[in-house]
């Protein structure tokens, strides 16, 4: 199994389609046996899902993700576990823990980023990531 986060100094990055690295954590038996940070080399929003699926990733933790990303990683097979915050390889543990919050839908509308909307903080309030 392999699980991609989006990465930014130890975080999870809060927008999908402007993610700069990914960190990768490959999982055997439930546990992590290696990680690397990789970048995207500039891809956007349409071809991050391609570059996961050509990675090989199984799941992707994120922060906000708009609604075309999230058709093309479901239709790459990769499940998603969005609005997630905070430390990368905390939230990979809780996901092999069984334990991993998400927001089910995390929605980034790129009006809203304009009128200061931060990703991943979509007013849910209670389904925000390991909280």
């Amino acid at each position: 199994m392999k699980i991609a986060v989006t990465y930014e100094n130890g975080s999870v990055f809060q927008h999908f389609g402007h993610t700069e690295q990914f960190k990768l954590y490959d999982v055997e038996e439930g546990k992590v046996v290696s990680s690397q940070v990789v970048d995207t080399n500039g891809s956007g929003h349409g071809a991050l899902a391609g570059f996961l699926a050509d990675q090989q990733v199984d799941s992707l933790i994120c922060g906000g993700i708009g609604p075309g990303a999230q058709m093309a990683l479901a239709e790459a097979g990769i499940r998603l576990y969005a609005g997630c915050t905070g430390d990368a390889d905390q939230r990979v543990a809780e996901l092999l823990a069984g334990s991993l919050t998400y927001a089910d839908n995390a929605t980034c509308d790129h009006h809203d980023h304009e009128s200061g909307h931060s990703c991943g903080d979509h007013g849910c309030g209670s389904h925000t990531c390991g909280h």
